[in-house]
């Protein structure tokens, strides 16, 4: 199982609401959208893409799962 990074601002199975992340060479083709969900994984996933807690993982109630900036979501109650 994946455990958080001590100092990120969510943790797995948190409910949370936000704007997606859509990197900057998708944005012609792809825009950001609203999304409800609970966090799968903290950090990018990728080796040196970002800082640890920089992104999350949510997947929606469709089991679809969204990238988001942690800056750009927020808890959900």
């Amino acid at each position: 199982m994946t455990t958080s990074p001590p100092n990120a601002p969510f943790l797995v199975g948190d409910r949370v609401r936000g704007t997606t992340y859509v990197p900057p060479e998708s944005r012609k083709r792809e825009a950001p959208e609203r999304f409800e969900g609970v966090v799968v994984q903290v950090g990018s996933g990728y080796p040196k893409v970002d800082a640890e807690g920089d992104f999350l993982w949510v997947r929606l109630a469709d089991c679809t799962e969204r990238q988001a900036l942690t800056t750009d979501t927020e808890p959900n109650p």
